[in-house]
């Protein structure tokens, strides 16, 4: 009853929300009007307007522009445009945006641009623009398509105005009936990110829960619950990224959407009931790029980006982007070293009708210094947070090194202007290698501890999927229907291979380490240990009416899951597992302004079962597929420059239990976590950019042994997280602009024992600053020097702890990253 009060009590606050935005949109839309009187030729600002129908990049343009655009909508309908990429005056940005139209601009104030034909207006006006003579772009991508169809920036460039939803294609910020976010590349460079991981701490609602020096795969946690990086998906595709610290560099969009999402994606190969990361590749743009970055981190790290770009043809049908990074030295963690590289390049051909696209790429990672995990014995108060920077229990000579080699091709072919067939497949191969300790568990609030025995590790995943499908869309009647059609499969080969050394556990102390000697021990071959694979046939309609200020969409995703473990010795089969399950879905999107969207959506989540292991007298019983159900409603107004939402939601997990009476295991346990969210990004000022937003969170534990912890709230859950980030370009010093970011996490319980143990609450402020100009080597290109400081006051404090296994995690030390950019 506790937990129905406190999410009505949320329901009235989200509603409330949704009133206000209702009652005082059309208000603020009316009078928020841009009183610069900057003048248009020497203003600079950052474009992002990819290649699309001149009607819908017209108003992105009138946004990142921050000028009201005035046209007559007849006068564009029909034409393309090319785009425009890059930092330039705003002039300049509406000669490429208008080249090829015949369209002359004038400016009747310092905040508005006319398009008009050329027998509209004056020539000798000297507000007056000439640009080519008419030429129409000879293909056109139609809305149901993914290749070239990305969905523009929002206002101030940080965030997209939409995101790819699996199998619903893409979609707008405004008609997504779920919490989802798109970061931009340039929001990934202008806080000089060094991993995908790096851009989604902009979430209030996602957390690191594993250190970025440390074994294993990356780990976020979203909405309380663990999402493996093995489970994030590149171009909505499963186990293609690398599965250590996949590098921001790789990344066009970083989105993430939160909760469950089985319907939309299928099931993830590991953990992602807490939401689905997904990362949309680059394609070159219409303009030439080339651009090098030299950058340099605190304590060594040097490192170098080059990017660079073309397009071919009559039409620039074929594109070539090609991304490569290295980066080198000691880190700011004693006896850390990270060298890392990446090579990704990305083709793709846009034809009348026909879309290609491929990404091959090779990253590789060597750690030096390996951090440890830190455990917390039974029954030991938490010591405080040693300094990061002494990397606690870390050996000189402990080292991993990691390689990922990946493929992906994409096809689209369009059946009819409204209906498009579209095929994908990759495979990815990763090897893993290295020889360090790799556990220390506290035995005392002093800090001593156990450090586990060394081992030498060697491990492979071979992964290989493919999906295809059918979009498409029509009306019968008044009602609009978008429906879409889809087939997965997905399938992963292990191997691994360990030995110990023969020292075994050692003494230490997380305050003053125990050093010892480089052991000898022999590398191991890695050996088949399981395959599994997931397969699914998904559905979904999107009904619509009133001009889509109503759309319903339901759908659903028959899935199956197999999974074979194998005797690493004998290589013989040990058990098999195969199961299926239906996930069904609503949800629905309602506009009662065209600047406001209540949503609200069920939706559900999957997890392979388990298989009961000895000695409990079930043993060899296969699970089902663990199901999680969400239940979301929630708000969104967009102000024309900033954007509001908020969410209501609750997801259930499922869990095992022990029947102690008969020794058996069974699915008995749930987890509950309800939860409130607010999340707000755009340019409300022109100049002053805003990124952030709050989670409130209520895990509670509901289903548990013996009912014992009924009620209790859930470990490693913090219950408010707060992200505050802004940008503001100083008005008197053209090119230069401040950073801060402010994040803090409450406090966390460790486990379900009493009394309870827990992670104190932390706070983390970030700062940085760029300066960008005009590059003296290349006339209307740019230079942006960025310098960004992360933890700026160099606090000690314990993260976060991984949910499965209460490994803690200690954050980062002060680190500071400077780069210069330019464009050529």
């Amino acid at each position: 009853m506790k937990r129905v009060g406190w999410f009505g009590r949320c329901s009235a606050a989200v509603v409330f929300a949704g009133v206000a935005a209702a009652t005082t949109t059309q208000t603020l839309a009316q009078t928020s009007v841009d009183r610069s009187d900057t003048a248009q030729s020497t203003e600079l600002r950052a474009f992002n307007i990819p290649p699309q129908p001149l009607a819908t990049a017209v108003g992105i343009f009138g946004q990142q522009s921050g000028r009201q655009v005035t046209v007559d909508g007849a006068l564009i309908r029909g034409f393309s445009t090319p785009g425009v990429q890059g930092t330039m005056s705003v002039e300049e940005a509406l000669r490429r945006l208008l080249a090829g139209t015949g369209l002359v601009a004038t400016f009747p104030s310092a905040t508005t641009i006319a398009l008009q034909r050329p027998g509209q207006s004056s020539a000798a006006d000297p507000g007056t623009i000439h640009l080519d003579p008419v030429q129409v772009q000879g293909y056109a991508v139609p809305s149901q398509a993914m290749i070239d169809n990305i969905p523009p920036p929002y206002a101030g460039g940080q965030v997209a105005t939409g995101s790819q939803l699996g199998l619903l294609g893409n979609r707008s910020v405004m008609d997504t009936p779920f919490n989802q976010t798109s970061y931009t590349a340039k929001t990934a460079q202008d806080q000089q990110a060094r991993t995908v991981r790096d851009v989604l701490l902009n979430d209030p609602s996602v957390r690191f829960s594993r250190s970025d020096s440390g074994p294993g795969f990356d780990q976020v946690t979203i909405r309380g619950f663990t999402v493996d990086a093995a489970a994030w998906s590149y171009g909505g595709l499963y186990g293609m990224l690398p599965l250590q610290s996949p590098m921001a560099e790789m990344a066009e969009r970083i989105e993430v959407l939160k909760g469950p999402s089985v319907m939309l994606n299928g099931m993830a190969p590991y953990k992602s009931i807490g939401g689905m990361v997904n990362i949309v590749p680059k394609r070159a743009p219409d303009e030439d790029l080339t651009r090098v970055v030299a950058s340099y981190g605190s304590a060594g790290q040097g490192g170098g980006h080059v990017d660079v770009a073309r397009r071919f043809g009559n039409d620039k049908e074929f594109g070539v982007r090609f991304n490569g990074v290295l980066r080198a030295g000691q880190t700011d963690l004693q006896y850390n070293s990270d060298q890392r590289a990446l090579a990704l390049a990305g083709l793709d051909y846009r034809g009348n009708g026909i879309r290609l696209s491929a990404d091959l790429g090779i990253q590789s990672q060597y750690i030096a210094g390996l951090s440890p995990y830190i455990a917390l014995a039974a029954g030991v108060q938490l010591p405080y947070a040693p300094s990061a920077r002494s990397n606690p229990t870390a050996q000189p000579w402990g080292f991993q090194s990691r390689q990922d080699a990946f493929a992906v091709g994409r096809a689209e072919v369009d059946i009819a202007n409204n209906v498009t067939a579209y095929v994908a497949v990759g495979g990815h191969d990763n090897r893993l290698g290295g020889v360090y300790s790799p556990l220390t568990t506290i035995l005392s609030v002093a800090g001593t501890a156990r450090a586990n025995a060394p081992f030498n590790i060697s491990t492979y995943n071979t992964f290989f999927t493919a999906e295809g499908g059918i979009r498409g869309n029509f009306e019968t009647g008044p009602i609009g229907h978008e429906l879409a059609v889809t087939a997965t499969t997905y399938s992963q080969e292990t191997g691994s291979g360990t030995v110990v050394s023969s020292i075994g556990p050692f003494a230490t102390n997380i305050y003053g380490p125990t050093t010892i000697g480089q052991p000898t021990i022999v590398t191991p071959a890695a050996n088949k240990i399981s395959t599994a694979g997931l397969s699914s046939v998904g559905f979904a309609d999107t009904l619509s009416a009133a001009e889509k200020r109503i759309q319903l969409t339901v759908g659903g995703r028959a899935q199956t899951v197999s999974g074979t473990n194998y005797n690493a010795v004998t290589g013989a089969p040990v058990d098999y597992y195969n199961q299926s399950a239906f996930s069904p879905s609503v949800s629905l999107v309602f506009k009662p302004w065209e600047n406001v969207s209540l949503y609200g959506n069920w939706i559900q989540g999957l997890q392979q079962g388990t298989t009961v292991q000895p000695p409990f007298t079930n043993a060899g019983q296969i699970f089902p597929p663990f199901v999680s159900t969400q239940y979301e409603v929630g708000v969104k107004a967009d102000w024309g420059k900033l954007t509001t939402t908020a969410s209501l939601f609750q997801i259930s997990q499922p869990s095992i239990l022990t029947n102690l009476a008969n020794n058996t295991q069974y699915l008995g346990g749930e987890q509950v976590n309800q939860g409130l969210e607010l999340n707000v990004f755009g340019e409300p000022i022109k100049g002053f950019r805003v990124l952030g937003g709050a989670m409130f969170l209520n895990p509670v534990l509901t289903k548990t042994q013996g009912g014992t912890t009924d009620g209790w709230i859930a470990p490693f859950s913090p219950q408010f997280t707060l992200n505050l980030g802004s940008e503001i370009d100083v008005p008197f010093v053209r090119g230069l602009t401040f950073l801060g970011r402010a994040l803090y996490t409450s406090s966390q319980y460790i486990d379900t024992t009493y009394p309870r143990r827990s992670l104190p609450d932390w706070t983390r402020f970030d700062v940085g600053v760029r300066y960008a100009f005009e590059n003296p080597g290349a006339t209307g290109k740019m230079l942006v020097a960025r310098f960004n400081v992360e933890n700026v006051l160099d606090a000690n404090y314990w993260s976060g702890a991984n949910e499965t296994a209460n490994f803690m995690f200690l954050g980062a030390p002060r680190t500071f990253r400077l780069s210069l950019t330019a464009d050529f």
